[in-house]
């Protein structure tokens, strides 16, 4: 049998039994140099060429603790409203893998710098409050490459290389709280929640937060329990999914899946799973370990990291305008609705609008465009909005160019699709394909008296006062001209001509 024959549907599942998920986000922070020596973090470097003997765990060397490493996560901990501990400690969590350089992770384990916060994200016009337990600071580990093989897994591969380059680069994991109670929007929820964090931490300039380069990556935890049961179920961990909509197509693979093997009366493993993106399944990785599996002792290299209240309270008063209350302000601003807004927000789009507004075009004329043409193009492309290769600065400028009359709305639509095909900027466009409006009164006078001998009967019709009839003459002169011409104008024209 088949893994798609022993899915449930979706619909079924949820209507049997009722998930709970949770998340553990995990966090490239974007220092100039790693957690615990100078290497720096640059994104691209040759492999092995930003390493030292402290990232390397070559004998002697000894690590030391980066300041802004701890005030990022600081940062991030009061914009999540969380508890910044007065005391805590580095721990070695042990555990052997190619990638980890000193066959340990220096991480926080039962002292983690910020806890018990909480962050709203809006699913289907509700507020759902996700609770943070913890969000600790940790060392990222180094990047393999299995070479060969079918998957680019190590399980058939001829060979495997390692980068250290990454190897000690400041980590940041944010773990929720189980979030149960989302019912059949736990897919939907979930990617809800890792958009905020996204859009949280970009606004605290703490991290790029690309998740194509592996800066943001996202631990998905599903269990399923029968509705009214007791206890919750047995958690999977899909673990380094890289991009919102595998947040979303995870969780709900999930469902399906733990949901055919309880209705098989069998048990779901803990255990860790991999995320397909070519079909969007998962498949068994590794039992899952419990915390004693990992030996975690006090870091013996490393002083305890004790924040001063006045640093906190330095750096809380520091903190920029959050994603929850620019809504707030730009919903005002702009005049939208809940309805407008949640749509933009769920659609990816809200940053967008902010920046093509700022180039220059109104609210509207921006909404307009990202959330129709380029939102239909992302959907039937299966892109998010945001990874579509057109900028805000280029969607502003195809508005201006509409606003000045030189193209209309069908002749824009012609301008995106050709940026989005790589043709150039819109001005380029415009020029090669001969877009512009033709608004010169010779011209159209020309075509005007042309579509006028073409239809007499039509013709006739507007001289003795049925001027709605203008519209067939209007619709010839557009297809004469490829679309091209100013039609308010054209319809003049032929108002005076049969006058």
């Amino acid at each position: 049998m088949t893994q798609a024959a022993q899915l449930v549907r979706y619909d079924e599942a949820v209507s049997r039994y009722e998930p709970v998920i949770g998340l553990e986000t995990h966090v490239e922070l974007g220092t100039t140099s790693k957690m615990f020596c100078g290497c720096p973090t640059t994104f691209g470097l040759e492999p092995n060429s930003a390493v030292c003997p402290v990232c390397l765990g070559l004998p002697g060397s000894l690590p030391v603790t980066n300041k802004a490493a701890i005030e990022y996560t600081i940062r991030i901990g009061l914009a999540l409203n969380c508890t910044i501990a007065t005391w805590c400690r580095f721990a070695r969590k042990n555990y052997f893998y190619p990638d980890m350089p000193k066959d340990f992770q220096i991480s926080q384990y039962d002292e983690p710098l910020c806890t018990d916060g909480w962050i709203d994200v809006v699913v289907d016009g509700e507020d759902i409050r996700v609770g943070i337990e913890r969000v600790h600071l940790e060392e990222d580990t180094g990047k393999s490459l299995h070479v060969g093989g079918a998957t680019g897994r190590i399980h058939g591969a001829e060979y495997s290389l390692v980068d250290y380059n990454r190897a000690g680069i400041p980590l940041v994991e944010v773990v929720t709280k189980p979030v149960p109670g989302t019912g059949a929007l736990a897919p939907v929820a979930a990617r809800a929640y890792v958009t905020e964090l996204r859009d949280l931490l970009r606004a605290l300039s703490v991290s790029d937060v690309r998740m194509e380069e592996g800066s943001l990556r996202c631990d998905v935890n599903v269990s399923l329990a029968p509705h009214g049961a007791a206890a919750w179920g047995t958690r999977t961990e899909t673990k380094n999914v890289n991009s919102l909509r595998s947040v979303e197509r995870a969780v709900r693979f999930e469902i399906e899946r733990q949901a055919a093997v309880l209705d098989a009366s069998q048990k779901v493993v803990q255990e860790t799973r991999h995320f397909h993106e070519d079909n969007g399944t998962t498949t068994p990785g590794r039992s899952k370990e419990e915390a004693q599996d990992y030996r975690y002792f006090p870091e013996p290299d490393l002083v305890p990291v004790a924040p001063e209240r006045e640093w906190v309270d330095r750096i809380r008063a520091s903190l920029p305008e959050l994603p929850a209350a620019r809504r707030v302000r730009l919903q005002a601003e702009w005049g939208l609705s809940e309805l407008d807004l949640s749509q933009l927000s769920n659609g990816g789009a809200l940053d967008l609008v902010s920046e093509t507004v700022a180039a220059g075009a109104s609210a509207a004329d921006a909404r307009k465009w990202w959330m129709g043409e380029l939102a239909r193009h992302a959907n039937e492309s299966g892109t998010d909005l945001a990874e579509l290769p057109i900028t805000p600065v280029q969607v502003a400028r195809v508005s201006a160019l509409v606003q000045a009359g030189t193209i209309n709305d069908k002749l824009a639509r012609q301008v995106l699709m050709a940026v989005l095909a790589g043709e150039g900027d819109p001005d380029a466009v415009v020029q090669a394909r001969g877009l512009a409006v033709v608004s010169d009164d010779a011209a159209l006078t020309e075509a005007v008296d042309a579509a006028i001998a073409a239809n007499p009967d039509i013709a006739a019709k507007i001289r003795d006062g049925k001027t709605a009839a203008a519209g067939a003459l209007v619709g010839a002169v557009m297809k004469e001209t490829r679309g091209r011409a100013d039609a308010n104008r054209v319809r003049e024209l032929i108002l005076q001509r049969l006058a």
